[in-house]
């Protein structure tokens, strides 16, 4: 209990006399409050959902269009799409604070109590019956499905130790412990996978929904509860685990598709918000993470190619899960190289994208074809193409000749991933007009060596990705393969007699 609740009504007399008056709550269901709460935002210049991007112009008007309408709904789409986030952000439009009769284990409205026992405390101690508060964060439950779970997990059971203990008949109300979609009344309940529930808890919901009654152990309970219900799932395409029976679907009002960031710059927006980048340093040896935009960049497209990529399963889908631990074992990565080269500054490399293939892999479903080369091998290639897109971008029309002739000479280099960024710097620094090329990157010659060792290699494997250079596994830089060239012809050889017949 906050200390602002201390001041609030606690008894129902009180409460009948506050802002929280009959008049104002006494019928309103949740469905009313979440409709009132949202008009009242949507006359705002605040966002809706803050912190989900992406979804302004497809995801939210139809959300706000289901609870402008009263509506239980489902949002469907692939992993990774913030469905969770978003309905767990619902709380947001529900009131600070909501009034129930104190002890009661499905908060019962003082003004309209559904239980027996709440029934039986206000008639008996009627405008002195205690009153108690919930917080809106608390008037939220979720539930995973999952093909174990019962009705009596989700509507409740008869408690016999209950019914031993106050003395009273099996079949009795007051003998009930109730389950998670009774304890949620007057909240919102999510149920996340829904396929995934088996069939006849399916009819327990939908039962519930419309119908307001339940049986429990063959006894028939009346539980008129007020609910706002909503749910995810994966297209049923690929939830092959189950189905929503038809029944249940019929009675949700609204069904709204999720989807993957349209553009790179969403994406990106997205993974900067939720990667953990932000990294403490410890007192003794301070740190510094600086995440150059194309390295950003890369990991995004990436994930951008993966999707697009027939030896990866469509649907199931990359989550966007995917560029976020990319990108945070990209910049560990370039932490421990700083670490072990005694630096203060860690600047991320394409190196480092490399070595997170651990959290690449085991995010993608491939297909057949996928299988048969290998998760590592389609992951090494999907970042090959990344940086080549990526380097099209700042170095497109550029002349690189001198770079790729210093190489066709004969010339080679080898960069160790824990080789420090001056030797690195030195080293590169030797290839023919390299250095000259990181203007495009808008760097100069006074940035810190971590900085232009992890722009000059970035150059390369840009090369590399463009087969004008070639690298090999102990990634060692070279002149790139030259064409085979065909035996070329001296001139017209003799004719060869025409032998196909003619017919006229």
């Amino acid at each position: 209990m906050t200390k602002a609740t201390w001041d609030l009504p606690r008894t129902l007399g009180a409460l009948r006399n506050s802002a929280l008056s009959e008049d104002r709550i006494g019928a309103r269901s949740v469905k009313d409050e979440l409709r009132h709460n949202l008009i009242r935002k949507l006359q705002c210049p605040t966002p809706l959902f803050p912190g989900i991007v992406g979804y302004e112009e497809t995801v939210v008007p139809q959300m706000v269009n289901a609870i402008l309408s009263r509506h239980n709904f489902i949002l469907l789409g692939l992993r990774g799409q913030a469905k969770t986030r978003l309905i767990r952000m619902l709380t947001t439009l529900l009131d600070d604070v909501m009034p129930y009769v104190e002890g009661c284990e499905i908060h019962d409205n003082p003004y309209r109590p559904i239980c027996r026992r709440c029934r039986n405390l206000i008639q008996e101690d009627g405008d002195d019956t205690p009153i108690a508060y919930l917080a809106a964060e608390h008037r939220y439950v979720e539930k995973l499905a999952t093909p174990d779970v019962t009705i009596a997990d989700m509507i409740g059971d008869i408690d016999p130790i209950k019914a031993a203990r106050r003395g009273q008949d099996i079949s009795d109300e007051l003998t009930v412990h109730y389950g998670l979609l009774p304890r949620a009344n007057r909240g919102i309940f999510a149920i996340n996978e829904l396929p995934d529930l088996a069939g006849k808890i399916q009819v327990g919901l939908f039962n519930i929904m419309q119908e307001g009654d339940v049986q429990i152990k063959g006894y028939p309970v009346r539980l008129p509860l007020d609910l706002m219900l909503v749910f995810t799932a994966n297209p049923e395409d690929y939830t092959a685990r189950g189905k929503i029976i038809t029944p249940l679907k019929d009675r949700i009002g609204s069904e709204i598709r999720t989807h993957y960031p349209v553009t790179l710059d969403q994406g990106m927006e997205i993974t900067a918000q939720e990667a953990w980048l932000k990294r403490p340093s410890s007192l003794d040896v301070p740190i510094d993470v600086r995440v150059p935009v194309y390295i950003k960049e890369i990991v995004e497209q990436l994930v951008f190619l993966a999707r697009e990529d027939k030896r990866v399963d469509k649907r199931s889908g990359v989550s966007q899960r995917l560029p976020i631990s990319v990108l945070e074992n990209v910049v560990s990565n370039s932490e421990r190289r700083a670490l072990k080269s005694k630096e203060q500054l860690a600047v991320p490399r394409v190196l480092d994208i490399y070595s997170a293939l651990p959290s690449i892999t085991g995010k993608m479903e491939l297909e057949y074809e996928g299988e048969l080369k290998g998760g590592d091998a389609v992951a090494r290639e999907l970042i090959r193409v990344a940086v080549g897109k990526v380097y099209d971008k700042y170095f497109e029309g550029a002349n690189v000749s001198q770079i790729v002739q210093w190489f066709d000479l004969g010339g080679s280099l080898k960069l160790d991933e824990s080789q420090d960024a001056a030797a690195m710097v030195q080293a590169l620094g030797s290839i023919q007009g390299l250095m000259e090329k990181l203007k495009a990157l808008k760097l100069s010659a006074n940035e810190p060596d971590a900085v232009r060792a992890s722009a000059a290699e970035f150059v390369l494997e840009g090369l590399y990705a463009h087969r004008r250079i070639s690298r090999n596994e102990e990634r060692e830089f070279g002149a790139g393969e030259r064409k085979r060239e065909g035996p070329r012809e001296e001139g017209p050889g003799p004719q060869r007699p025409n032998l196909r017949r003619q017919y006229n």
